[in-house]
This record gives structure tokens, sequence and C-alpha cells, in this order.
């Protein structure tokens, strides 16, 4: 009995520990999240209403699954210390579907990738041929430090002193390296997530053999 206690004690505090980890990684998440939505450059890019969303939309599930991951690291302490095995129930169910909304948002983003590129080259080029899309050309100049595409070299007004770089390319730098972000912390969460699964029902095996012991 006394083994059975002592084994319990040290996957609640284990587990315990692991939920403040998680806790903080929501914080991070979120943090992430929201710093992708509202960067300057990115919100620049894509300020206009007839601009693509397919990026936003693996950003906000990255920040209701940050917002989420706080939330439920907060009551899986809670249910960790009370050793309440419904609230570790819903604390893994929660979880679960976190782990979902996670592994969802980094192969979005991974899967959409090129999709989301081209459609944002797509908007620059018809925003070039189009003669109200001045200023949103002359944003992408700006915030890209591009000018032009290969198709259209000297097409739009380009910034001073403007380095020769195809805005096409310039382009896909900018989004890969944003989606890839999405894409890592998305994976990287969900693994973490996979071990606090673990905690949770190894603790909830661990309360339920005590009560029968007793």
């Amino acid at each position: 009995m006394s083994k059975v206690q002592g084994g319990m004690k040290c996957v609640k505090y284990l587990l315990f520990v692991f939920n403040f980890i998680f806790w903080l990684s929501g914080s991070l998440v979120l943090a992430v999240g929201l710093w992708l939505r509202f960067d300057p450059d990115t919100a620049n890019l894509l300020a206009e209403n007839d601009a693509p969303e397919h990026f936003f939309i693996a950003v906000y599930i990255l920040i209701g699954a940050g917002g989420v991951m706080m939330l439920v690291g907060f009551f899986g302490c809670f249910g960790a210390v009370r050793e309440s095995q419904c609230l570790l129930g819903s604390f893994f169910a929660c979880l679960l579907v976190i782990f979902g909304a996670e592994v969802a948002a980094g192969v979005f983003g991974f899967l959409n990738k090129d999709k989301i590129i081209q459609d944002v080259q797509n908007y620059y080029q018809s925003s070039m041929e189009n003669s109200n899309g001045t200023a949103i050309v002359s944003m992408y100049h700006n915030v890209l430090e591009c000018c032009g595409s290969e198709s259209s070299p000297s097409s739009g007004p380009c910034i001073a002193e403007s380095p020769v770089t195809d805005c096409n390319t310039a382009i896909e730098d900018f989004f890969n390296e944003k989606l890839f972000i999405i894409g890592y912390v998305g994976i990287g969460i969900a693994g973490i997530m996979i071990i606090g699964m673990i905690f949770s029902m190894v603790l909830c095996c661990a309360i339920r053999n005590s009560r029968e012991v007793i």
C-alpha cells in the first residue's frame, strides 16, 4: 500500500510539474500566434479585404490552441493536486483535442505552404496589373525590399535604391519562414502533450488501484 501511495505521489508531482511547464508552453504558443497575426510586416502584406486569408487560418488555430493550453494546464495542476479521476480524465480529453488542433495547424501549414505562397504571389501580380493597386504594390516593395517580378520586372513603384530582388522570390522566402514556425511549433507542442496524456493516464490508474487496495 505504501509503495502504491509513494508511486502515486511521485506521478502526481511529476504531472503537476508537467502542467506548469505545459501552461508556460501554452503562453509561448499564444505569444507566437499573436506575433504571427499582428507582426507589422505580415499584417501590412495581408491587410486588404481581398488579400488571401489561408495563412491566418493556421495562425488562428495556433492562437486558439495556445489559449486553451493555458486554461487546461491550470486545471491539470488542480486535478493532480486533488487526485481527482474525473478532472484527470477531463484533462486527458482536453489534451487530446488540443493535440489534434496543434497537429492540424502544423499539417495545414506544411501541406498548404505552396498554395498560400502562390495565392500571395497571384495577389501581388494582380495588384501590379490593376491601376488601383499601386499602394499595395508599393507596400510589398517596401516591406520585402523587392521590385517587380520575372514577368513584369519593372512594373510598379520601387523604393529608392531598391535591390534587384524578384518579389515572387521575396514572397516565397518570407512566408516559408513564417509557415515553418507554425509547423514546428504545432508539432513540437503536440509531442509535449503526448507526455502529458501518458502522465495523466498513469496517475488515473494509480488512483484507482490505491482505492481498490483500500
